[in-house]
C-alpha cells in the first residue's frame, strides 16, 4: 500500500460559488498515478452555466491530453485554439493553469492568464524563471523546477485575488497579501491551507462572494500511515494472531469499538482506562491502551465522523477539529494527519447492533466505514480494506 520513503503528494481543492449562482465558473481536475500527478484550474469567463461550461470544456480537454501521454506542447496548442474568443473583449472564454509533478517530483506549471502560483518553501515565496511561449497568438508561461518535501504549491482562480474589493478592502486581496497569508501557514495538510484560503476569502467577501473563487494545493508531505482495528475477528480463536499482526504494523494505531479494545486489552495483558468525560453527551467517551494513538467507541463514534466528512466539503469546521471528543479527534486524524489509511474490519457481528430498537441507520458497521473511506476518497487518500 506504501512506498517506504518516498514523499507523498497531497492535494486538496476547494471553490466558492459567486453569489446567486448555482454552478461554479471554477472547474478543478485532479489525477493521480504512480508516474505522474496532473492539476488543471479552469477559471471560465463571466459567471454561471456558461463559465461553468467553458472551464469543464477546458480542463477536460488538458486531462484527457496529458493522461493519454500527449506532451505539454501539444496539449497546450490543442487547448489555446479550442478555445473561443470573447469578440467584445478580445480575450479567451477560459483561463487556466497546469501544474503537473512526476514520480521524482519535477514540477512543471503552465499558466494562461490565471494569477500566478504561489511557491512555498520553508515559509518563504521561491521566485523561479518563467519562459513565455505562444500559441495561436496567446501568451502562456511555462516553468520547471523540483519540489521538495515541506513545499507546497497554490494555484487559484481570479477570485481570491479580488477577495474584499468594494466591500472590506477597496482593490481586493493582492496577489503579495495573498502570498504574505500562505507564508505564514505552518499547517500540515493541504486541506488545511487550501481550506483557510477559501475561508478567508470568503470572510472577505462578508459571505457573499463577488465572483468564482477556487484554490488547489499540492504539498508534498512524509507519508503518516494510520491503522484502525474496528470490531472483533469473525473467529474468537485469532484474536491473539490478528492482535500481534496490529501491533507490529508500521504507522499510528488506533481501536474503534468497546468490545475490541477488550480484546487487545486482553491479548496484550494492558490495563484499559476508560473516561468518564462526556465532552460531547452525544458521543460516548473514549479510553486510553498503551500502544495506542486513539481509542473510541464503535458505530456511533464512526456515524458521527462520517456526519463531519460529509460536511466537511461545503462548511467551514474549524470548531469540529478543536473538540476533544472521540469523533472529532478521529476526524482531524483521518483528515489531516493521514496520508494512508488501513481499516482491519473485523466480521463478527455486536447484537446491539441488530436489535430492532438500535437505531437503523447504525444496524451495519461496515456500511458505515464504507461510506467513511469513499468520503475521505475525495480528499486523494490512499485507503486499504482489511475483512477479518
Amino acid at each position: 500500500m506504501l512506498k517506504k520513503n518516498r514523499p507523498y503528494v497531497d492535494i486538496a481543492s476547494y471553490s466558492l460559488n459567486k453569489k446567486n449562482e448555482e454552478l461554479c465558473g471554477d472547474k478543478i481536475e485532479i489525477f493521480q498515478s504512480e508516474q505522474n500527478t496532473i492539476i488543471v484550474l479552469a477559471d471560465g469567463l463571466g459567471s454561471g452555466v456558461k463559465a461553468n461550461i467553458l472551464a469543464t470544456l477546458t480542463t477536460k480537454i488538458a486531462l484527457t491530453m496529458l493522461k493519454k501521454g500527449e506532451s505539454l506542447e501539444e496539449t497546450i496548442d490543442t487547448v489555446m485554439n479550442t478555445l473561443p474568443v470573447c469578440q467584445v473583449r478580445q480575450i479567451a472564454y477560459s483561463t487556466f493553469g497546469i501544474i503537473k509533478i512526476d514520480k521524482d517530483l519535477n514540477c512543471t506549471v503552465i499558466e494562461y492568464d490565471n494569477p500566478p502560483i504561489f511557491f512555498v518553501r520553508d515559509k518563504a515565496l521561491v521566485n523561479f524563471k518563467k519562459e513565455e511561449r505562444y500559441y495561436g497568438g496567446k501568451k502562456v508561461l511555462l516553468s520547471s523546477f523540483p519540489l521538495l518535501e515541506g513545499d507546497f504549491i497554490t494555484l487559484t482562480s481570479d477570485g481570491v485575488i479580488h477577495a474584499g474589493v468594494g466591500n472590506i478592502l477597496n482593490h481586493g486581496w493582492e496577489w503579495s497579501h495573498v502570498s504574505e497569508f500562505l507564508c505564514k501557514q505552518d499547517l500540515v495538510s493541504a486541506d488545511q491551507i487550501t481550506r483557510r484560503l477559501i475561508d478567508t476569502c470568503n470572510c472577505l467577501y462578508g459571505n457573499q462572494p463577488g465572483d468564482d473563487t477556487s484554490a488547489v494545493t499540492v504539498k508534498i508531505r512524509r507519508p503518516k500511515i494510520v491503522n484502525i482495528f474496528s470490531g472483533p475477528p469473525e473467529n474468537p480463536s485469532l484474536d491473539k494472531h490478528y492482535t500481534h499482526r496490529f501491533m507490529n504494523l508500521e504507522g499510528s494505531k488506533i481501536i474503534c469499538g468497546g468490545t475490541t479494545a477488550n480484546i487487545f486489552s486482553r491479548e496484550l495483558k494492558r490495563e484499559l482506562k476508560t473516561s468518564l468525560d462526556y465532552t460531547d453527551p452525544t458521543i460516548p467517551p473514549i479510553a486510553e491502551l498503551e500502544g495506542f494513538d486513539l481509542v473510541t467507541e464503535g458505530v456511533l463514534t464512526l456515524k458521527r465522523v462520517l456526519d463531519l466528512l460529509k460536511k466537511s466539503k461545503n462548511e467551514k469546521m474549524d470548531d469540529a477539529v478543536f473538540k476533544k471528543d472521540g469523533a472529532s479527534r478521529l476526524y482531524k486524524i483521518l483528515l489531516d494527519e493521514s496520508t494512508h489509511l488501513q481499516f482491519w474490519i473485523g466480521n463478527s457481528i455486536n447484537p446491539a447492533h441488530q436489535n430492532p430498537d438500535f437505531p437503523q441507520e447504525l444496524s451495519i458497521k461496515v456500511n458505515v466505514i464504507k461510506e467513511i473511506t469513499e468520503e475521505l476518497k475525495k480528499y486523494n487518500k490512499q485507503i486499504s480494506l482489511k475483512y477479518i
